[in-house]
């Protein structure tokens, strides 16, 4: 039930301005920008981190896979908890946690404790993300919100192309745990700043029951699910009893979860959300737009190292060129897309990526580094105008007091479908390798002379070595013909997209008015 509004909660949260925006931004920015960094800037260290802690490679997926798992339990319960709690002390709290997690995870000294703490790291980043995007909408005008989360579109396109390079970088430079502890000036600045720019805002709080079985499927169900996407490939999917017995937890617990939040009077996530048609129809372009972006991020670097022989950091400079169009555009969008029909604008980012994956179809084991980072960078445009208008179009028609809920909601489900993606993709990589490994070499017999010729000249007389550089060569061959297949299908993918936006409707304003952006 709600508190009866107090001469506080009557004011209007959207007519609150902090005595400096620009300072208010800049702290609400650094925080989703930490913590959007947080989500890759662990995984170019892993080999580091398990050989100092004495762990094992497969022990030290689980610094990735326990902050991917606790995080996507933990977004679905940004609206609750800002009903409870209110935005500004949830990005406050939050923060703080994200904080003294960080320091958890630098001073941890056995994988066992860093693991937890990566969990611990990623539920309390969980809200972070949402309600920044809540509060930046509620302390610009209307004229400016286009901005305000234009400058958020980028910091989700930067923050993970420049985690593995500083990651990297500061591993080599310095020692892993700086990757955490960096997060810790910064995350109190940001705290403290927007703690204080805000203080007096006007907030209407509600004490929400607490929904247990709710809560309870959500956990067993979206963990499971997690857990089955991380671990799907090191399991052989379904041939493993594991996978299984994850994969009946999650169906069941998931549709007990949705069955039980449409029928429950006070849900613990509010899936009622999906009655709004732009909501539904910019969630479902933001997921699958998302899920092929995501597997372009994951492909890349991977076929850059595994068939090109590039470096991982080398691999990262050839991928960056993706965020420089995004930093330079950003602030022109923000401005000026208001003045066009943010479909027209969405359709042509797809078209761009569109391209992008179709020239990547197209490439060969002798491509160069200037020819990929051409493509990653033209990609950017279309990244440039893909963010900020398809999250313009899913939070336009949610009422005030919706705003939080909807932003956790569709950021839940655009992480869900990165996972599937990053899953999928790389499963479907092998398998296509695989396949066409068998189609290259069926006519390759191991008594051919002419084979056994080629192969004793390839190795310089040695014919068991030549036979290997041969079976190397028609792998790398055959991983190659799976990545264009792969990328072919990415094409058409962001093509369909285009028809998701188009099934919103006029106009595309967010409402953060009475509320704010989710204040109650």
């Amino acid at each position: 039930m709600g508190l009866p509004p107090g001469p506080e909660a009557a004011a209007k949260p959207s007519d609150f301005r902090p005595p400096n925006v620009a300072m208010t931004t800049l702290g609400l920015a650094l925080a989703s920008f930490m913590q959007v960094l947080d989500t890759t800037i662990a995984n170019v260290s892993l080999p580091t981190i398990s050989g100092n802690l004495g762990g094992s490679a497969n022990q030290a997926t689980w610094v990735i896979t326990s902050f991917a798992v606790s995080n996507a339990i933990a977004l679905p319960l940004t609206g609750w908890l800002t009903r409870k709690f209110g935005e500004r002390k949830l990005f406050m709290w939050s923060t703080l946690a994200f904080v003294m997690a960080s320091f958890l995870c630098g001073i941890a000294h056995s994988m066992g404790l860093l693991v937890t703490a990566r969990a611990l790291q990623g539920f309390v980043a969980g809200p972070m993300y949402p309600v920044t995007q809540a509060l930046l909408l509620s302390i610009y005008p209307p004229a400016k919100r286009g901005q305000a989360i234009a400058l958020l579109a980028m910091v989700t396109v930067v923050a993970p192309i420049a985690g593995p390079i500083l990651g990297g970088w500061i591993t080599d430079n310095y020692s892993w745990e700086w990757i955490f502890f960096i997060n810790v000036p910064i995350g109190i600045f940001s705290s403290v700043v927007v703690g204080r720019q805000l203080k007096g805002r006007p907030e209407r709080l509600e004490k929400p029951k607490m929904d247990y079985i709710g809560l309870a499927t959500l956990v067993l169900g979206v963990g499971a699910l997690q857990i089955l996407l991380d671990l799907g490939n090191d399991e052989d999917w379904f041939n493993s009893a594991t996978i299984v017995v994850l994969a009946i937890v999650a169906a069941v617990a998931l549709v007990v979860f949705v069955i039980w939040e449409l029928t429950d009077k006070d849900p613990i996530v509010n899936l009622r959300l999906f009655r709004h048609r732009n909501f539904s129809a910019g969630t479902a372009a933001m997921v699958v737009a998302y899920a092929a972006f995501f597997s372009v991020g994951i492909l890349v670097p991977l076929w850059l190292q595994r068939n090109l022989g590039y470096t991982a950091i080398w691999a990262g400079f050839a991928t960056a060129p993706i965020g420089i169009l995004p930093v330079l555009l950003t602030p022109f969008v923000g401005k000026y897309a208001h003045r066009f029909d943010l479909r027209m604008l969405a359709s042509f980012a797809f078209v761009a990526m569109s391209l992008t994956s179709f020239a990547r179809s197209h490439f060969n084991l002798d491509v160069n580094f200037q020819h990929v980072a051409l493509v990653q960078l033209f990609q950017g445009l279309g990244v440039a105008l893909f963010f900020m208008p398809v999250l313009q179009i899913l939070l336009s028609d949610l009422e005030p007091h919706e705003i939080a809920a909807g932003s956790g909601l569709a950021t839940f489900m655009r992480t869900l479908g990165g996972s599937f993606a990053a899953s999928l993709t790389t499963y479907a990589w092998t398998e296509r390798g695989t396949l066409h490994h068998a189609h290259l070499t069926e006519h390759i017999g191991a008594y051919d002379p002419a084979m056994l010729d080629t192969a004793t000249r390839l190795g310089g007389g040695d014919l068991q070595r030549g036979a290997f550089m041969l079976d190397r060569m028609i792998a790398n061959q055959a991983a190659q013909i799976g990545f264009n297949e792969i990328f072919h299908l990415l094409g058409i993918i962001f093509l369909l997209v285009i028809a998701f936006v188009w099934l919103a409707r006029p106009p595309f304003s967010a409402k953060v008015g009475g509320a704010a952006a989710g204040g109650h």
